[in-house]
């Protein structure tokens, strides 16, 4: 299963609003789509994923849900990403189709191993900084952070970094070791530059090729 390089975490105020910013989105060229809408009923969670995965589809964009599993089985989203507090991956899994995703959420080497013996597809690794996004009480983990975990990981694994990230920060990050990003602020302000986030990405990706091939 490949996981794409760039994630985007669907924002909005009102269910309108998110879709509006998902559909902005797929038109500027995003791969992936997270919808999340945290505080909200299972059934309004499914009215809302059941118009996404319309949009989505229509552009071949790929969608996950955030935590709610039976939602993304329901509308069969392209998988679900799990955060801390969610229910265990390992349940999760025997309740999705065996081509669904599983995402998970971590901050620390000893978590992403005990994710890693959960079998998820990928892990977000965050916060790198600090970041309104979320109320977010864990250490920011920034390049050394990344660095360090990625290093002790040695995973195949893909590891997306998330937290506040902006298109200045895209190649260093790159360097730490991380596969991917995950954005939501710098994409809902201007979704152009998803178009910047893709071009920067894909740039690391022939980098990598270039130096096997030497």
């Amino acid at each position: 299963m490949i996981i794409p390089k760039l994630h985007y975490i669907s924002q909005g105020n009102v269910p309108k609003e998110i879709l509006e910013n998902i559909q902005k989105a797929c038109t500027s060229g995003a791969e992936l789509v997270q919808l999340r809408m945290e505080n909200t009923s299972e059934k309004k969670v499914l009215k809302l994923a059941k118009a996404a995965i319309k949009i989505t589809s229509h552009y071949q964009t790929r969608l996950i849900i955030n935590g709610y599993y039976k939602v993304a089985k329901a509308i069969k989203a392209d998988g679900v990403h799990l955060e801390k507090t969610d229910a265990c991956p390992t349940i999760v899994r025997k309740h999705l189709y065996p081509w669904q995703s599983i995402g998970g959420v971590a901050n620390t080497l000893e978590y992403c191993e005990t994710l890693i013996t959960k079998e998820i597809d990928y892990i977000f690794l965050t916060p790198f900084k600090e970041t309104t996004t979320k109320d977010n009480l864990n250490s920011v983990l920034g390049l050394s952070g990344f660095t360090a975990i990625t290093e002790a990981l040695k995973t195949e694994t893909p590891i997306i970094g998330f937290g506040g990230i902006t298109i200045n920060d895209v190649t260093d990050i790159l360097k730490t070791g991380v596969n991917g990003i995950a954005v939501s602020d710098a994409i809902t302000q201007n979704f152009n530059s998803i178009k910047t986030f893709n071009q920067l990405l894909k740039a690391s990706s022939t980098d990598e090729q270039r130096h096997t091939f030497e």
